[in-house]
């Protein structure tokens, strides 16, 4: 039985629309129209109205059951005709849904051994012929050859007699019952080093000579006989061993000892995260007391009022992004609400934050190397990915951004942040507790095991090449998730379990085997494990990441409750094993031992890296040449409006929802037509308070072509002073720190990864400097250090990134700040120094672009001969946001937007567009180290419009409340700009020279 979804004659198809507007990007694609239908394949015989009942908007839909809406009048004369599915053994998250549809109208019984499928089919029209190889681009646009099939059918072939299949393939999955085993004990260096590469374990030399003097121990070999193992290996074994020793899991380069040179002086550092990231949040946790926990759950947990706790966490997903940008992102945003689910002991998602780092959208498809999707289908997945993940899980996304840049081609960053609340007591004991004990049952929860996800923590180890496996890739379902959800905290507040943690990165073997520390052993029955189909080896159930799944301990005592709960809330529970003492890990399969590794050799056992990292001066890799050919003021501040970095993201973030859960204060846009960007989020987290919460990043990648700890410092004042323009308290915000880098690990095939390394260490120092400044503790982080690909014979690395997520506190949401000016009138004011630094600014990424100098996915970006990079005086800085903040305490400020990108002339610009008004700005004696600015010099004009010093606000205020301000900002550095003007004309002027004269329509063309 096939049925056929579709709009009805007359009714607008955005889905529709959405591709005919995408299709406009391939050369020779000219449609004149597209059509969409939903299709639901079932070899269930149900009659037509029950079908329609359940799957069929009638007020805006028809459908058809085994017959075909290409064939009805309104769809006439199309000339092709396309169907996209799922592969076997790929999740088919709608299908999932229309399975649950008909098991609750028609039971469980009777869809046992029965076939449920869907499928997308496109007509398109063409008054022109269509190019079979044109069609294929087509095709490559709309759907991910790694996970869907796609039939194409001419309207010749179809009036000929081709039609898509009834039925799609299902899965026979080809696994076998016995474990496979290696001699690695005998193995010589070569041999381990293929059998590491084989079967993608990622694991080094050093690391498989680890796992040979393991398996070569006689005590190991005493405790396998026992278990009734033999001496060799088993994969199970193996395939946990790397799961665990991934970079992904173990941040084995954070933890690396590092010979540090620079200046001809050698210094040895004892892991980057110890020295520079615990030890800063260390330092500062006295001072701290809303530090509740740190660094040893999901995520960071701080105090927000006596009776509530707030978590946050931020996670990357970029290498499964770049193989189904789709997938790729909507498991990467689910994944981390599990995160804050397995916060504690259970904490409710509240919010999300995506930070999407692209390659430009207008790559020649000509200059991408083989097998690597363009830059555009990317940010279309990720984007649709993140936005379903989101929405269909009833949680708001409050802040976020788009960058786009020519080094994020070859991989895609994919920041996916959520934020949480708990409780700060459960049932009488701290909320940030887990308890994990001998005896408790182990239970997994969620969705089923398959195939999808299958070498996951491995592959996100390394770079990207033509080898990367299809298994690796997942399909996260918001449903089931949500559904998970609701049943876990009311699970929590009735008492049915004592720990719990997510299952990411590894599946059961990371999940379990974390928790399993705690209690000090655990045995693990695979035979337990829910299936999505038969046939899955041993080591495939245990490292499969199949998503919405969440592992935890349960007292056998309230087990009998636990289950039937799951049951009543329709969420799939099963026990899948017992926490012991025993020191091992015991992994049964088949009725029998098929693996056995001690908790201290899993945890401990590997072997630290030691790696070499080397500064050298940036200044000798300037590309020489003076700064000439600088465009005019008025048409450089248009053209960096409509720069992809800093032009309104509005169609893509209207797709968010960012009003559920009812907390939305600040948002995405603001102003009177609430179109211009505002500094961050801030959220109301509980309905009887006013105390809010703000939610703010700071990323600046282009910084680190001169010095990555410039950059990082200038990060983490992005994100401090957004929170403090938003209205924040300076004293009371904590910080997570998300590092993605290219590879810094020294091979053959990455000579310069010393370099790479110093950017990195300098990044840490960077960071510790200024959280210490700022009293800005760290609470949680990630590194993702493998951003590299190899495709078609190039290398493709990122610029060193680092984001840094800000959660502070608002302490009366009421007086929250946005970034609009309010009223014609109003004085303007430049807080903070204007030094007018432009290495890797917009206007130098401008004059770049304008020069052809962009760079083309080398690993070394260079910097420019426009000058060094802004820098950071934090102590000052911290001076001038606490005055800011008491002055927004007595209500002084009407408007407060950060600088950032595009500098001054950006700023006003958008507080001008978001107020619909003008302004009325001069430009003589900013503060800082500009000086005397000729109005006939054309960089200097550039410094003082465009320079993006850090530590400044754009502020402005009543009139009346003129001298107040000035007097609570005595001490600190600012300048009076101008005012607020009714004529939405901004002005801007130099030494009675009129510099720039632009009008809002013009600001909102360019910025729109």
């Amino acid at each position: 039985m096939r049925l056929e979804i579709f709009y009805k004659s007359g009714i607008e198809d955005g889905r529709a629309q959405g591709i005919l507007s995408s299709l406009k990007q391939i050369q020779g694609a000219r449609f004149s129209r597209v059509a969409v239908a939903e299709v639901i394949i079932t070899d269930l015989d149900l009659p037509r109205e029950r079908l329609f009942s359940l799957f069929v908007d009638k007020v805006v839909q028809d459908a058809l059951v085994d017959s075909a809406f290409a064939l009805q009048a309104d769809f006439s004369q199309w000339s092709h005709l396309s169907e996209i599915s799922y592969k076997p053994g790929v999740t088919d998250t709608l299908a999932i849904t229309a399975r649950e549809a008909l098991r609750h109208e028609l039971g469980e019984k009777a869809l046992e051994g029965k076939i449920v499928q869907t499928a997308k089919q496109i007509l398109f029209w063409s008054q022109d012929p269509i190019p079979t190889e044109t069609m294929q681009a087509v095709l490559r646009s709309l759907h991910n050859p790694l996970i869907q099939r796609a039939e194409l059918i001419s309207r010749k072939d179809w009036d000929g007699g081709s039609r898509p299949p009834a039925l799609y393939p299902i899965v026979h999955a080809e696994g076998h019952s016995d474990c496979e085993t290696f001699p690695i004990a005998s193995f010589s260096d070569a041999e381990l080093e293929r059998l590491s590469k084989d079967r993608l374990l990622a694991l080094t030399l050093e690391e498989m000579r680890a796992l040979r003097a393991f398996y070569a121990d006689p005590k190991t070999l005493k405790a396998r006989a026992l278990a009734g193992l033999p001496p060799q290996a088993t994969d199970v074994e193996v395939e946990m061993i790397a799961q665990t020793w991934s970079e992904h899991c173990k941040h084995k380069l954070f933890n690396a000892t590092i010979h540090y040179e620079e200046g001809g002086k050698t210094e040895t550092i004892h892991s980057l995260f110890k020295t520079y990231i615990r030890a800063t949040t260390e330092k500062l946790a006295p001072q701290k007391p809303f530090l509740k926990s740190v660094f040893t759950d999901n995520a960071g947990i701080i105090g927000f009022d006596d009776e509530t706790c707030l978590c946050v966490k931020a996670e990357t997903h970029n290498s499964p992004s770049a193989l189904d940008p789709y997938g790729g992102a909507i498991t990467g945003i689910v994944g981390v609400n599990r995160d804050i689910l397995g916060t504690g002991i259970g904490a409710k998602p509240i919010f999300n934050t995506n930070v999407l780092c692209f390659g430009m959208t207008d790559t020649p498809e000509a200059s991408l190397p083989a097998g690597l999707l363009h830059p555009r289908d990317i940010l279309r997945g990720v984007h649709k990915g993140i936005v379903d993940g989101g929405n269909q899980s009833g949680i708001p996304t409050a802040a976020g951004a788009f960058l786009f840049d020519e080094s994020y081609t070859g991989k895609p960053l994919v920041f996916c942040g959520t934020g949480g609340i708990l409780p700060a007591m459960v049932n009488g004991r701290p909320s940030w507790e887990k308890r994990i004990e001998a005896g408790d049952a182990a239970v997994m929860l969620g969705g089923r095991i398959g195939k999808d996800g299958i070498h996951g923590a491995t592959f996100s180890s390394l770079e990207l090449s033509e080898s990367s496996p299809v298994t690796a890739v997942q399909i996260g379902d918001p449903i089931i998730q949500k559904k998970m959800t609701d049943f876990l905290l009311e699970a929590r507040d009735l008492d049915l379990y004592k720990g719990i943690t997510d299952n990411g990165a590894g599946g059961l073997s990371s999940s379990l085997g974390e928790m399993a520390e705690s209690s000090g052993g655990i045995r693990i029955d695979l035979d337990a494990c829910p299936l999505k189909y038969p046939g899955l080896c041993a080591w495939e159930i245990l490292v499969s990441e199949s998503q919405e799944r969440m592992s935890l301990s349960v007292d056998p005592a309230k087990l009998p409750a636990f289950l039937a709960l799951a049951k009543k809330r329709d969420v799939e529970a099963a026990v899948v094993g017992e926490f012991q003492a025993s020191g091992f890990i015991d992994i049964r399969y088949g009725g029998k031992t098929v693996g056995l590794l001690s908790l201290d050799f899993l945890h401990r056992g590997i072997p630290k890296l030691e790696l070499p990292a080397r500064w050298e001066d940036p200044r000798s890799r300037i590309q020489a040449g003076p700064v000439e050919g600088l465009p005019e003021a008025k048409a450089a501040l248009l053209s960096i409006l409509a720069d992809p970095n800093l032009a309104s993201k509005e169609a893509l973030v209207r797709q968010y929802d960012h009003e559920v859960q009812a907390m939305s204060i600040e948002k995405p846009f603001v102003g009177e037509k609430m179109d211009a960007p505002s500094d961050g989020a801030v959220l109301k987290p509980r309905y009887d308070s006013w105390k809010g919460v703000s939610v703010t990043h700071g990323i600046c990648p282009r910084f680190g072509d001169w010095d990555t700890a410039a950059m990082a410092r200038c990060a983490v004042d992005e994100a401090f002073r957004s929170h403090v323009a938003l209205g924040g308290d300076p004293d009371q915000a904590s910080a997570l720190d998300n590092f993605c880098w290219p590879d810094p690990a020294l091979s053959a095939s990455n000579p310069d990864a010393p370099y790479k390394m110093a950017q990195l260490v300098r990044a840490c120092r960077g960071l510790q400097e200024a959280c210490l400044a700022y009293g800005l503790p760290l609470v949680s982080g990630k590194d993702s250090m493998k951003n590299d690909s190899t495709l078609g014979g190039r290398r493709l690395s990122v610029r060193p990134t680092l984001l840094v997520t800000l959660m502070g506190i608002v302490p009366d949401a009421r007086k929250a700040i946005s970034s609009d000016f309010k009223a014609a009138g109003d004085i303007i004011y430049l807080l903070g120094d204007s030094n007018g630094e432009l290495g890797g600014s917009a206007y130098e990424r401008l004059w770049l672009n304008s020069k052809a100098k962009r760079p083309q996915g080398q690993s070394q970006y260079r910097p420019s001969p426009m000058g060094a990079c802004p820098d950071l005086d934090a102590t000052k800085a911290l001076g001038l946001y606490r005055a800011f903040y008491r002055a927004t305490g007595g209500r002084l400020i009407r408007s407060a937007h950060d600088l950032s990108e595009g500098g001054l002339a950006v700023a006003l610009a958008e507080s001008c567009l978001g107020g619909r008004c003008g302004a009325s700005i001069r430009l003589d004696a900013l503060p800082g180290r500009l000086g005397d600015v000729d109005p006939q010099n054309p960089e200097a004009l550039a410094r003082l419009l465009f320079g993006e010093s850090p530590a400044r606000l754009l502020v402005s205020v009543r009139a009346e409340d003129r001298e107040r301000f000035e007097t609570s900002l005595s001490g600190h550095n600012f300048q009076r700009l101008g005012q607020v003007e009714k004529d939405p004309v901004l002005n801007f002027s130099l030494k009675g020279t009129i510099l720039i004269s632009v009008g809002i329509n013009e600001i909102e063309g360019a910025f729109k």
